[in-house]
């Protein structure tokens, strides 16, 4: 098993060598599966669509057994205000893959307009503050003639601001939103290690419907779409059963990458857990040293009365 992990962490270690050495290195936001209780993260016209103060917190392990994995750390609370129709949020996401970590404080600000009976169209501005850390001198760099000199000079929390916006419009049962959540395409460059980070301009679509298949279950399917300059379409569709509002089940697909496993538990009208597992279906996925990915997302919402509870709360 020691010698599996030593030359899954070689293999690691010689493609975060190439992409770092005299190359652009093209950043993406962070993966999740449970995208449906993550949504403010991405897109900040959600801010405040809840109707009360809510707090989520999601940790991401993937490709747990390969040293130097990507993990993904997130933290959010947002909330409508005190003015009709106005949210705000603060969210925290700090994304570590091998040497490198990403850090981003985010600040949400939505507004909202009715579009009818029930339809509510939100426009929402996200205002970021990045952090990027690349430790070179991790890397096991010794090929025979000792350790390369141009990688060794870390890249420590670089900071670089940024802006974002989306639109998210939503009913009792149905919601689509599009965003961008960072505009600027900042390029870090470190001319001591000769190599550049890249942050590109990433595009989500979400969307999704709840049926009310009968008094006690429900029914909702959903899609998140993800489109990076210079990196494949990423395409997610889950499908989750809610039996007596209380317990979730369901599954999912990425295009062309994995299948994955989703339960969740309300525990209280305030409180839910949700848990994620993901198996890869590429080349990686059938290595004996990736035990695949795992998820845990935890909200509460701070309801104040029965009748501020929005239903059903898939989203």
């Amino acid at each position: 098993m020691e010698k599996r992990l030593k030359k899954g962490f070689v293999r690691l270690g010689l493609l975060l060598i190439v992409l770092s050495c005299n190359s652009i290195v093209s950043q993406q936001d962070a993966q999740y599966t449970q995208y449906m209780y993550n949504t403010v993260s991405v897109n900040p016209a959600y801010a405040g669509s809840r109707g009360h103060m809510s707090i989520g917190a999601l940790y991401r392990a993937q490709w747990v057994g390969l040293d130097g994995a990507p993990e993904t750390q997130t933290l959010n609370i947002h909330t409508p205000l005190g003015y009709r129709g106005v949210g705000a949020g603060l969210s925290f996401v700090n994304d570590i893959i091998g040497p490198t970590s990403e850090t981003y404080f985010d600040l949400d600000f939505s507004y909202t307009v009715l579009t009818g009976i029930e339809g509510k169209l939100s426009f929402g501005l996200k205002a970021s503050a990045h952090l990027l850390d690349v430790k070179f001198s991790e890397l096991n760099q010794d090929g025979g003639q000792g350790p390369d000199p141009t990688l060794q000079q870390n890249i420590d929390n670089r900071f670089s601001p940024n802006v974002g916006a989306g639109v998210y419009y939503h009913t009792q049962n149905f919601y689509a939103g599009l965003s961008i959540p960072r505009f600027l395409e900042t390029t870090h460059f470190d001319e001591s290690s000769l190599s550049t980070a890249a942050e590109q301009m990433n595009w989500y679509f979400i969307t999704g419907y709840v049926w009310d298949l009968n008094a006690f279950l429900k029914f909702k399917p959903a899609v998140l779409a993800k489109a990076t300059q210079g990196a494949p379409l990423q395409v997610d569709v889950s499908a989750n059963f809610m039996f007596n509002e209380k317990f979730v089940v369901g599954a999912a697909y990425r295009w062309d990458a994995a299948f994955s496993g989703l339960a969740g538990f309300q525990i209280s009208d305030q409180f839910l857990i949700g848990i994620a597992y993901d198996r890869e279906i590429t080349d990686l996925g059938a290595t004996t040293f990736n035990d695949g990915s795992f998820e845990i997302v935890l909200r509460y919402d701070f309801i104040r009365a029965v009748g501020n509870l929005k239903s059903p709360r898939f989203f």
